[in-house]
């Protein structure tokens, strides 16, 4: 059974989140999904909207937490299934929107935060939460939120894993409008047929221009090896093995700092 519905009218695509529950980023639905943009690179689309049901509370509570390993091994590598993901929103053709309705949790904030654009519901929160459960994000997930808003505002929500309001968000540039749940839908659709109307060999060859702009950022070989390592030395750590047992357990981790 599918865990994503597909929808295509009038040169827009939409794709919504269908998984049980809080829409986990499982390896099941980040697969469904870059499936769904690499079908929709056939259909002559001028833009596509990501999105869950209406009327959702969770947008998406991030990464699937039952399938991160225990055994000491990274899992937010070059190919993980996020990793994938985020990569076939950037470099997709067509400009991506996220319409968001419900709190957007972990590695579902990344996601979010790759589209090319954001319309969020009034009442939509984000929080990116690796560091409560003990999981230190990659070089690649890190820079995307930077590229995203101001160093500041990106340090606050990652340290303090706390929600933060959409408008709050679109204050800091990070989303581009907050709107009344009941005008989300419209507001998203009136956006996406602006975008139809216009050049889509422009817009494909604008997207790709900032895209390679945003990206140019070089890192020497050394700088990426130490940050690896810190990275590997976490994944060992009893505080990593605390963070998986504290969310099963449901409740809050004590972290030890080794």
């Amino acid at each position: 059974m599918s865990v994503i519905i597909t929808e295509v009218k009038d040169a827009i695509g939409t794709i919504t989140l269908d998984r049980p529950k809080v829409n986990a980023l499982s390896g099941e639905l980040v697969n469904e999904i870059i499936l769904a943009l690499d079908a929709m690179k056939t259909q002559n689309l001028r833009v596509i909207i990501l999105r869950a049901k209406p009327g959702v509370k969770i947008f998406s509570a991030g990464h699937e937490v039952h399938e991160l390993p225990t055994n000491g091994r990274d899992p937010l590598t070059y190919n993980d299934p996020l990793r994938q993901l985020v990569r076939a929103i950037q470099l997709h053709p067509c400009p991506v929107i996220a319409m968001i309705e419900g709190s957007v949790w972990g590695g579902a904030c990344e996601l979010v935060m790759s589209c090319d654009l954001i319309v969020a519901a009034e009442e939509t929160t984000f929080a990116i939460t690796p560091a409560k459960l003990g999981v230190p994000y990659n070089i690649a997930g890190t820079l995307n939120l930077m590229k995203t808003a101001d160093l500041p505002f990106i340090k606050e929500m990652l340290f303090t894993a706390r929600p933060v309001a959409a408008r709050r968000l679109m204050e800091s540039g990070v989303i581009n409008h907050v709107v009344a749940r009941e005008e989300l839908e419209s507001f998203t659709l009136t956006m996406a047929n602006q975008i139809v109307a216009s050049s889509p060999l422009v817009i494909r060859i604008l997207k790709e221009e900032m895209r390679v702009l945003a990206s140019a950022h070089p890192i020497i070989p050394e700088a990426f090896e130490r940050i690896q390592s810190l990275r590997r030395t976490i994944y060992d750590s009893e505080d990593y093995q605390e963070g998986i047992r504290a969310f099963f357990e449901k409740r809050k981790p004590q972290f030890k700092g080794c």
